[in-house]
């Protein structure tokens, strides 16, 4: 409790004090107080030793907060790439997740938003940057790629294109290879990724579609973390 830099228990104890000390006829001398002043200067100190009493009693109600929490609903953050999921909402999420995407999704990709959560969910990856780059490399689910080798993703293998018995399985090989040789090493945004995924210059890109490779797969990232909330 404190006024300035005075405590006003000692401030009341003080006085007390010198009541005590001094005869009922020297009152008026103290500090050269009259009985009036000094009365009233006392009933101040004792008034102000009861607020802070209340106020204190008020402050220890309240519950404790630490300086290193905070509350995940109050923070709205940017997109990110890597993401961990509660393990007892795996099946909901990727339910709610494949319904937002879906209507973004079209050809061979069509209904298919279910897929991208739940290979997000396995390999830890939020599912929008799997859709963005599976709706870039292959036109929306149009390219031949997609359609006779259900190659969603661009992977390449010894013999050029890689071919899937299904765009499952592409696009969770899509989501190991992400994990394991890009996230787990470090590259952590869609430039980075970029960089190796898709190498402006790579002897196998004679057209060049490389040179926008990153500008194509953040553009449908970003469309589908502002607009259908998978951020």
């Amino acid at each position: 409790m404190n006024i300035g830099s005075l405590s006003t228990n000692w401030l009341l104890y003080k006085t007390m004090m010198d009541i005590s000390r001094i005869g009922i006829n020297d009152r008026t001398n103290l500090s050269g107080l009259n009985s009036g002043s000094f009365e009233l200067l006392l009933q101040q100190a004792l008034l102000q030793a009861e607020m802070n009493q209340q106020s204190n009693s008020r402050l220890d109600a309240l519950p404790f907060t630490s300086l290193n929490s905070f509350s995940p609903e109050a923070v709205t953050s940017q997109p990110v790439i890597s993401q961990t999921t509660n393990e007892a909402s795996l099946t909901d999420a990727a339910k709610t997740a494949g319904d937002t995407l879906n209507p973004y999704l079209k050809g061979v990709l069509q209904d298919t938003g279910h897929l991208f959560a739940e290979a997000g969910e396995k390999y830890q990856i939020n599912p929008a940057l799997l859709a963005a780059i599976s709706i870039h490399e292959t036109g929306n689910g149009t390219s031949n790629a997609a359609r006779f080798k259900y190659n969603v993703a661009g992977m390449m293998g010894k013999n050029g294109l890689k071919s899937y018995d299904s765009v499952r399985d592409s696009i969770f090989d899509m989501a190991r290879n992400l994990r394991q040789n890009y996230l787990n090493q470090g590259k952590q945004t869609i430039s980075q990724i970029g960089s190796k995924y898709a190498p402006i210059g790579a002897a196998n890109d004679p057209t060049q579609l490389n040179n926008h490779w990153v500008t194509g797969v953040q553009s449908q990232f970003n469309k589908l973390t502002d607009k259908a909330g998978l951020a």
